[in-house]
């Protein structure tokens, strides 16, 4: 009785992090994405040097991104 109700715990739990890391990393993806666009308008070193850490931090959270998109279609076509 006990290994059951720990096995579904620790499924639901599962779960509800791996929905709340989606929700962290698509709204981060998106605030990054915004201040891309925003900066995008500047000219000069610092806004260049910004642009480029922008990037190197929307790479893998599309990455994440794409993942996520793709095991769920995945999911919900098995």
């Amino acid at each position: 009785m006990i290994t059951t109700v720990t096995t579904a715990t620790i499924a639901t739990l599962s779960t509800t992090a791996a929905a709340s890391l989606t929700l962290i990393v698509v709204l981060t993806l998106l605030a990054f994405l915004l201040q891309k666009e925003l900066i995008g308008g500047f000219n000069g070193p610092k806004a260049e040097r910004l642009r480029r850490a922008i990037n190197i931090a929307i790479v893998p959270l599309a990455v994440v991104f794409l993942t996520t998109v793709v095991l769920s279609i995945a999911q919900a076509l098995s």
